[in-house]
């Protein structure tokens, strides 16, 4: 599941030491890591591949937990329980899964948080049985980067189980908007991450920056000889604000990231596409540049996490207050079955965060406590869904 975890609203709207001995590095540097590049969308169906129905449907299970403080990021440990890190505190906190039971792990040094910045992503290692190690994305004083911790499952006081961070990326450009922060591990046991582009539009262009892009790395923060550029960790480019991750049953990348006056969009991810930011947005036709498979108003969706459950992605929406379905035709383009559909809108205000919890279940997580919700008692929650 820890394979799949992804961690999709127009917004208008830092600690320079690594806290580490841990190598750290840009984007470009020499590396001996040779991997194969993530599938592409050429791969064939399973022949017992089955799609899903046009219609889908949406139950709310239950509430997990209630009581988070600008809950971000979500990622599952081997055992089911879920790791959930918040932006504006800087710290995670497990919770478990069948009570809903929190303990907080501890804060992560460094944090600044800021406007949109702060503790972002979180991710468990694909080999977490044997080093127990956590992943945060996170804003600095000085930039945005990735670190990795070890969390002491026997550690006995709660708020000192997180071991010194270990930077593996830093220098991704930070802004008061626009951080980026969604981070994954893919099918090919190699770690993802969606950057913003902070404001600053040609930075997404920009082939020497890492914002405005997504990554593909290592576990030790290395590029891939399989990425389109061997030395860089740069998978593609054009992007405005990546707020979500997922694969789909076919190993394929998908994205969303928020418009900016017209549309919102989901894209399926090839190495080495331009997405088109700043000189596009949405579905232009235009040479050069990679089309979403799906757009929305900004109104009506703002995208955060994606989640791929029972055939289709599905979409968390911030500004759009509901949760958007995409059933996939599991065609090469990434072409849907059906026009997406809507649910859960304005029931539990903002969406940030949805993630895959095995069969037909789904975790999702409002944000209504990031100050621009308007909270609820009981705000922030994690809610089971039962999706089809």
């Amino acid at each position: 599941m820890a394979a799949l975890a992804a961690g999709s609203l127009v917004l208008t709207a830092g600690c320079s030491g690594d806290g580490s001995g841990g190598a750290a590095h840009t984007g470009r540097t020499p590396s001996a890591a040779v991997s194969p590049a993530a599938p592409s969308p050429s791969a064939s169906p399973t022949a017992t591949a089955s799609l899903p129905p046009a219609k889908g449907s949406v139950k709310v299970v239950s509430t997990l937990t209630e009581g988070l403080d600008s809950p971000w990021g979500l990622a599952a440990l081997p055992d089911g329980d879920l790791l959930v890190s918040s932006r504006d505190k800087g710290t995670i906190t497990r919770i478990d899964a069948k009570s809903g039971k929190k303990t907080l792990l501890g804060s992560v040094p460094g944090v600044a948080p800021a406007g949109e910045g702060g503790l972002l992503g979180i991710a468990v290692s694909p080999t977490y049985g044997a080093d127990h190690l956590v992943y945060a994305y996170f804003t600095t004083e000085s930039d945005n980067r990735i670190a990795r911790m070890q969390y002491d499952e026997d550690g006995t006081v709660p708020g000192r189980l997180l071991g010194a961070p270990d930077t593996i990326l830093r220098g991704i450009p930070k802004g008061a908007i626009h951080n980026g922060g969604r981070i994954a591990f893919g099918p090919d046991r190699m770690l993802y991450a969606g950057t913003g582009e902070t404001g600053d539009d040609g930075l997404a262009q920009d082939p020497e920056s890492l914002a405005g892009k997504i990554l593909r790395m290592t576990p030790d923060g290395q590029p891939l000889h399989g990425n389109p550029e061997a030395d860089s960790v740069v998978y593609s480019s054009g992007h405005r604000n990546v707020q979500g991750l997922a694969w789909d049953g076919r190993k394929q990348l998908w994205a969303s990231e928020f418009g900016q006056d017209s549309r919102d969009e989901l894209n399926l991810i090839l190495p080495g596409r331009n997405y088109g930011w700043p000189e596009v947005e949405g579905k232009a036709g235009r040479k050069g540049f990679v089309d979403p498979v799906a757009q929305w108003k900004t109104s009506e969706a703002s995208p955060s996490g994606i989640a791929f459950v029972k055939g289709s992605i599905w979409m968390a929406g911030l500004r759009g207050e509901r949760l958007w379905r995409i059933p996939l035709s599991g065609r090469d383009g990434g072409e849907p079955l059906a026009a997406p559909q809507a649910f859960l809108e304005k029931k539990y205000g903002r969406l940030r965060t949805v993630l895959a919890a095995g069969g037909d279940r789904l975790w999702l997580v409002t944000s209504n406590t990031d100050g621009r919700g308007t909270p609820e008692p009981g705000d922030d929650r994690i809610l089971v869904l039962e999706v089809r």
